[in-house]
């Protein structure tokens, strides 16, 4: 009876160990490990749904960078609160996340233009973003020689295991030009491979910046 109660539970500690993934025990929460420690900068990235004159809708992404107790004085002047009351009229929807900077991407800066900019968006799975973080640690030295690359980030408030890459084309078909020539470098298929596991949904947006944009 002993002898058979031991061989079932050693078969059933072999079967656990097929299934059952093994956790190596972290020290420190992923914003902590990922993001840039010499700088505090917070980032804020709005999505708004606009309706103009009550016929035409668009779309408006807006990222400030940043963000501290700079401008909260603004928010009492008389001028902001009447264009709030404004925009509210116009206004059919907005999200907002803060974000944090990967460590190792470029810190956005501003930018001559003529531009556009593609925003790519990633809803991670749960407790992969350390994983992410590794391979695009890699991965973004494959991206760097046409100086596209604006800011990588990562959501700390709003929706969580979001990532935000921000690139910068002349047009749409430098846009393509760098991105096919990334496959022709070794090593970013790999990474491209480890990768896609790691992501739920994605999402691409290109934009064309406002006037008043630093990013040009």
């Amino acid at each position: 009876t002993w002898t058979s109660s031991s061989n079932r539970s050693r078969e059933d500690s072999w079967l656990k160990s097929l299934f059952v993934r093994k956790v190596d025990p972290r020290k420190d929460a992923h914003s902590n490990l990922l993001a840039k420690k010499e700088t505090s900068n917070l980032y804020k990235l709005q999505f708004k749904r606009c309706c103009q004159r009550f016929t035409k809708i668009n779309t408006t992404l807006v990222l400030w960078w940043g963000l501290g107790t700079r401008g909260m004085a603004s928010r009492t002047k008389l001028e902001f609160l009447e264009f709030r009351k404004a925009r509210s009229d116009m206004l059919l929807s907005r999200k907002n996340q803060l974000l944090l900077e990967f460590s190792f991407w470029n810190e956005p800066v501003p930018r001559s233009g003529p531009n556009i900019y593609e925003l790519r968006s990633y809803q991670l799975r749960p407790g992969t973003m350390i994983e992410w973080g590794n391979y695009w640690a890699r991965a973004i030295r494959f991206r760097q020689d046409g100086n596209e690359a604006v800011g990588g980030f990562f959501s700390q408030i709003g929706q969580l295991y979001m990532v935000h890459h921000l690139w910068a084309y002349r047009d749409l078909q430098t846009r393509e030009d760098i991105r096919n020539a990334a496959w022709h470098k070794h090593g970013w298929e790999e990474l491209v491979y480890y990768t896609v596991p790691l992501i739920q949904e994605m999402e691409s947006r290109i934009m064309i910046p406002l006037k008043t944009s630093p990013l040009q």
